[in-house]
C-alpha cells in the first residue's frame, strides 16, 4: 500500500466528522424521532445510519484500499486485520435519545493495531478533538467551518495527585464494580460523562483517570484512544495493564484503564 499522506487523512476525518454531526443534529433537533433495536438489543436511531452512510461512502472514496470497520455495518468486516480504519457514527446513542448531549462522532485510523489517527467531536457540545499529522492531539475551537480549521490548542495530559486525582466514569454504563475499583484510589473530584468524551477529559487534563469495566467495542474506543495517545496518556488493559492493541476478534475489547501515565494504577 502506498505511503498514506496523514495531513490529507486528518482533512478527510474532519470534513467527514463535520458533515455526520450536521446530519445527526437535524435529527436531535427535530420534535420527535424513532428508536429502533439492533439485534444485540442497543438502540439505533436514523441519525446513525445518516452518519454512518456519510462517514462510511467518504472513507471509501478517498482511501479505497484500506479496510473499513464501522458500528452500523459490523456483520460485514473482515477479520484478522491489523491496519484499518474505524468508525463509531454516533457514540453514546442513550445520550443523544435522551437528550444530553454527550454523544460523539468518531473515526479512527489503526496500523498494527495501534490507533494512530482519530477525531472526536461532539455536536451538541460544540467540541471537538483530533490528532495532527505530527502526532500530537489537539482540541479545536468553535463554531466549526467546512473550509477553514479554527484555532487549536495542543492537548496535554495531567500530572495527577495520587493523594487527590480527578476521575471520570461513565454516565450511562456506571455499576458497583466500577465504583468498587475507583474506591480503592484517593478520589478528589469524579464526574460523570458519555460515549468517548471521557477519552478526551482525560487527554485535556480535566480528568485524570477512567476506568471502563464493561463491554465496549473497538469503534467506541480507538477515536477517543488515538487521541489520548497523541497528548501523552496511555489506554490498557485493566487485567495485566497491557496496552489495549485493536483488530481482536470480534473487534471486541477487554475491561480497560484509561490514564494519564502518571497514576499508580492499581492491580485488579
Amino acid at each position: 500500500m502506498e505511503k498514506l499522506d496523514f495531513d490529507h487523512m486528518g482533512q478527510v476525518m474532519r470534513d467527514l466528522a463535520l458533515k455526520a454531526g450536521d446530519a445527526i443534529m437535524d435529527v436531535y433537533q427535530s420534535p420527535d424521532f424513532d428508536v429502533r433495536s439492533k439485534s444485540d438489543n442497543s438502540p439505533v436511531t436514523a441519525a446513525d445510519e445518516a452518519a454512518d452512510q456519510i462517514i462510511s461512502e467518504g472513507l471509501r472514496t478517498a482511501f479505497p484500499g484500506i479496510p473499513l470497520v464501522t458500528e452500523e455495518q459490523a456483520a460485514t468486516h473482515a477479520q484478522n486485520v491489523s491496519t484499518f480504519l474505524i468508525v463509531d457514527p454516533l457514540d453514546g446513542t442513550k445520550e443523544f435519545i435522551n437528550r444530553r448531549g454527550d454523544f460523539t462522532v468518531n473515526i479512527a485510523y489503526v496500523a498494527d493495531g495501534v490507533p494512530i489517527r482519530g477525531i472526536v467531536y461532539a455536536p451538541a457540545k460544540s467540541r471537538m478533538f483530533y490528532t495532527l499529522s505530527d502526532g500530537r492531539a489537539v482540541e479545536e475551537a468553535g463554531p466549526f467551518d467546512q473550509q477553514s480549521v479554527g484555532s487549536q490548542t495542543t492537548l496535554q495530559v495531567s500530572r495527577p495527585d495520587n493523594d487527590a486525582l480527578l476521575v471520570v466514569a461513565s454516565k450511562s454504563h456506571r455499576d458497583q464494580t466500577t465504583d468498587d475499583y475507583i474506591g480503592r484510589y484517593k478520589v478528589a473530584d469524579m464526574k460523570s460523562a458519555g460515549s468517548s468524551l471521557k477519552f478526551c477529559l482525560v487527554a485535556t487534563g480535566e480528568a485524570d483517570l477512567y476506568p471502563r469495566l464493561g463491554r465496549t467495542m473497538e469503534w467506541d474506543t480507538a477515536a477517543g484512544h488515538a487521541v489520548l495517545r497523541g497528548a501523552g496518556g496511555d489506554v490498557v488493559r485493566f487485567d495485566d495493564h497491557a496496552p489495549l492493541m485493536y483488530g481482536k476478534p470480534g473487534f471486541e475489547n477487554p475491561f480497560f484503564i484509561a490514564t494519564s501515565p502518571g497514576v499508580t494504577l492499581e492491580k485488579p
